[in-house]
């Protein structure tokens, strides 16, 4: 009876799994609530996008509701511009001529491969003569459905074509290069893809598809409103700055983790040591330079570029610790076949460091796409260069807030759409590549 009541006296042990769901239970409500507290202000943001300014006057209101849903604010964005119906017309003629421009293409590949022993010259004239007829036929179909007028034109014309032919070239070299002997002689890293060709194909298109969009904005510009200016602004900003800083930060990553050089350990603290100032200590320096070139104000979007690659380089941190995971006997049986360090960075190097790939052009650009500070101290006073960010600032600053706060709800609204989709479907690598870079090798 006492050895009964003293059993009964001890504690009860607690069941790990119950203290496991507790625990989880209580990390899924605190992330939950983060969650709710991090989406109301776009929730509230979208909301007020679609309550009309011209029914409903006033910006702060203590409803979250419209009491009469329009797009009216949406429509005001492209007020004075063909946005949608030059869009439609681009993407039309794009897809025709990037249809040919792909036929034309992979009939020359296959006209190449009957052929083994053409030299190289004859191989270009037939490349390059597929592309000319493909960018005839770009142009005809772009003056037919656009407007545009041929006489007067010439200079545009060229540019345009030589931009064609040089893209063009190298997309269809790409896609004709059969050479993977290099890739081959690794064992175990090259699985063959039956569909690889295919891929290939879908990829060539594409890729003449925006190729054949950008061509015709230079041959048959769309009028374009204050906010789509600004848009278009932004944009060209975030693609150059994504691509120029990918390859400045992945080409500085490389040599500093497979090279061995004087000084390299010197740099890299001279790098981090520098890294500890802000980059706000060089505005005034930085925009009297700017304006000594002509790349201020109306021609900010060339000086910010400018601005955002040129210590790019000093970011390689995280890639860096990428590559030093990846294995350098992979460069060294490379080397031994006869490739280059640049074919050894192309072809080796780079389809093994795709998660941080992604990752450096993902954060390249979305650091110039919300950027306000550099960008309204470049672009001050002349809307021409203005970004989205500094433009709908200036919106509810120097104009009527109580009547351009709706608007300004739009249009952040159409900013923040591209980058959360794009944050989303990179989502995966995003988080590969910065476990990966934080990884000493």
């Amino acid at each position: 009876m006492a050895e009964k009541n003293t059993l009964a006296a001890q504690p009860k042990l607690r069941s790990k799994k119950g203290h496991e769901r507790r625990t989880n239970g209580t990390i899924y409500t605190v992330l939950t609530i983060m969650s709710i507290i991090w989406l109301v202000p776009f929730v509230f943001l979208v909301l007020q996008s679609f309550r009309s300014y011209k029914l409903e006057k006033g910006g702060m209101v203590d409803y979250l509701l419209p009491k009469h849903f329009s797009l009216d604010n949406y429509a005001f964005l492209f007020e004075g511009s063909n946005f949608f119906s030059w869009c439609g017309k681009a993407i039309l003629v794009g897809l025709i001529a990037a249809a040919v421009a792909t036929l034309l293409v992979h009939l020359c590949g296959k006209a190449l491969d009957r052929r083994e022993g053409e030299d190289k010259g004859a191989r270009i004239l037939m490349i390059g003569g597929s592309l000319l007829v493909a960018f005839a036929a770009l142009v005809a179909l772009t003056a037919a459905l656009h407007g545009f007028a041929l006489a007067g034109e010439a200079g545009t014309l060229l540019i345009a074509l030589a931009l064609f032919i040089l893209v063009g070239f190298i997309m269809a070299r790409v896609y004709l290069k059969q050479d993977s002997k290099l890739l081959r002689s690794i064992p175990g890293y090259v699985v063959e893809d039956k569909h690889e060709g295919a891929k290939k194909l879908c990829t060539l298109a594409l890729e003449f598809l925006v190729l054949s969009i950008i061509i015709q904005h230079m041959l048959a510009p769309m009028t374009t409103s204050q906010y789509v200016r600004w848009y278009i602004n932004t944009l060209t900003i975030a693609l150059f700055t994504a691509v120029l800083q990918t390859a400045i930060v992945l080409s500085v990553s490389y040599a500093l983790s497979r090279l061995r050089f004087k000084g390299r350990k010197l740099i890299m603290n001279a790098v981090l040591v520098l890294g500890l100032f802000p980059g706000f200590l060089t505005m005034i320096t930085l925009y009297f330079l700017l304006k000594q070139l002509g790349l201020t104000q109306a021609n900010a979007v060339p000086g910010l570029i400018l601005i955002y690659c040129a210590s790019s380089g000093m970011g390689y941190y995280i890639s860096k610790g990428f590559f030093d995971t990846i294995p350098k006997s992979l460069d060294e049986s490379a080397r031994i076949d006869g490739a280059t360090r640049f074919q050894v960075f192309l072809k080796i190097i780079m389809p093994l460091a795709k998660p941080i790939v992604i990752y450096t052009v993902l954060m390249a650009f979305m650091a110039p796409w919300g950027d306000y500070v550099f960008a309204s101290y470049v672009a001050f006073g002349d809307p021409k260069g203005y970004n989205v960010a500094v433009g709908l600032y200036n919106w509810v600053n120097t104009n009527d807030f109580q009547n351009y706060f709706t608007r300004f709800c739009a249009g952040g609204v159409l900013v923040a759409v591209p980058i959360t989709a794009l944050f989303l479907a990179l989502q995966k690598y995003y988080v590969e590549g910065v476990t990966g870079g934080a990884v000493k090798g």
